[in-house]
């Protein structure tokens, strides 16, 4: 028969667990995005590449123009969220780390009955929360950057009156 013990330390351990499955659910979402961005900037810079001959000519009408240089705005934009996204995904990584250490001092505090090691826990647990919270954050700016590529999209696409 199990301890009350024991239900207990699997229970206190459940929490960190919780939240590792949490946080691979929102890597799982970043991955995708990381994916997309990804290979939008291959296609931009395949587009670019088809455009660079006339440009060096000097063969492109103004419509081309005007679409290499949003292709190269888009492209900065682009790079700059790959950037958010691999920190994102850096955070929410280490997160995942800093919870896993929260469940073993867990169990070690529990073993040992040591102080310090249930202060341990408490520590990367509460290390991991802000590891995530930093990775909204730039999750958060990722997605305004989103909108400003987009911005610059559909003002190219406007016909000119």
């Amino acid at each position: 028969m199990i301890s009350i013990d024991s239900v207990k330390l699997i229970e206190t351990m459940l929490a960190p667990g919780i939240m590792i499955s949490a946080c691979g659910l929102l890597l799982l979402g970043i991955h995708n995005k990381y994916s997309i961005v990804v290979n939008r900037i291959r296609v931009l810079e395949e587009e670019k590449r088809s455009l660079i001959p006339g440009f060096v000519e000097k063969t492109l009408n103004i419509y081309q123009s005007k679409r290499l240089e949003s292709i190269q705005s888009q492209i900065v934009r682009f790079e700059y969220r790959v950037k958010l996204i691999r920190n994102v995904v850096f955070f929410y990584t280490l997160s995942v780390a800093l919870f896993v250490l929260s469940s073993l001092s867990i169990g070690l505090s529990y073993i040992i009955e040591s102080r310090w090691a249930e202060s341990f826990s408490m520590a990367f647990f509460l290390a991991g929360m802000i590891s995530v919270l930093i990775g909204i954050i730039f999750a958060a700016r990722e997605v305004w950057k989103g909108y400003e590529i987009v911005q610059i999209e559909v003002q190219e696409s406007r016909i000119p009156e």
